[in-house]
């Protein structure tokens, strides 16, 4: 098991990249859209569901008032709880495993989720992986006190640090766009797995892009094997890369598996 790696710490979204819970969404979001009135998605418009905060998602996508998404949200969450936060979740292939190993290298890792953070840690539970991460962050049950990606990247950060944690070279792991600019408005690289809820263009900005977990593998453990090689992402005119530290920095090109 090799002991160094590029980064002091690891950030995780969770929903997209760590599990996928796409079914039990898919399930109370049309028992709660149907209480409420509204058309449920389709399974293919759960892009437009999974990865920002289900208060702004009931506004964005389906013409809510802050107020009425404030009830929908109170309604969804109560479906949850009954349901079991963990009932129909399960773990993308490989990443139970990836998790264990980078706690075993001694990476200090956190969640850096904007599903609430109860659930966060019953997921975190439910797949014994509570236990690997130094932090478990999500969004407070309003899911507006604190549910911004930026602020929930900065409040895992915050926590690492407070637990001694080195955090001069975080990196983010996340599926969806959210993830990108949550973790460029806090100088915290980002690499993108393709395996999550997100269309194409959202990698735009990341650090790297992933296909599979034996590529992310080889990204955060220096020396272990990988298949294929990682991807950079395309970033527009003016985007930073992560520098020989790991940080957001002037570097002209993205990192990938070989540079790490």
């Amino acid at each position: 098991m090799p002991s160094r790696s590029p980064w002091t710490c690891v950030l995780w979204d969770v929903d997209g990249t760590i599990v996928d819970a796409s079914d039990g969404i898919l399930r109370r979001l049309t028992i709660a859209l149907e209480h409420f009135g509204k058309r449920p998605p389709t399974r293919a418009e759960l892009v437009h569901w999974i990865g920002p905060p289900m208060y702004e998602s009931f506004q964005v996508n389906v013409g809510m008032t802050p107020e009425q998404a404030s009830e929908a949200v109170t309604f969804y969450r109560g479906l949850n709880k009954l349901d079991g936060y963990a009932t129909g979740a399960k773990l993308f292939p490989g990443m139970g495993e990836l998790i264990t190993d980078v706690a075993a290298a001694g990476i200090p890792q956190a969640t850096a989720s904007s599903k609430p953070e109860v659930q966060v840690a019953a997921l975190m539970d439910h797949f014994d992986l509570s236990t690997s991460l130094t932090a478990i962050v999500g969004a407070t049950a309003d899911e507006r006190t604190l549910s911004a990606k930026s602020d929930i990247v900065a409040e895992a950060l915050r926590r690492l640090g407070a637990a001694g944690v080195d955090t001069s070279r975080p990196v983010l792991v996340g599926d969806r766009h959210h993830d990108v600019e949550g973790g460029a408005a806090q100088d915290v690289p980002v690499i993108f797995v393709r395996w999550g809820f997100s269309w194409p263009h959202e990698a735009e900005g990341a650090q790297a892009v992933v296909d599979d977990v034996d590529q992310l593998r080889a990204l955060l453990l220096v020396g272990e094997p990988t298949g294929a090689d990682a991807e950079p992402a395309d970033q527009p005119a003016g985007a930073v890369s992560a520098g020989t530290d790991g940080r957001a920095a002037g570097a002209s090109e993205p990192i990938g598996v070989a540079d790490a």
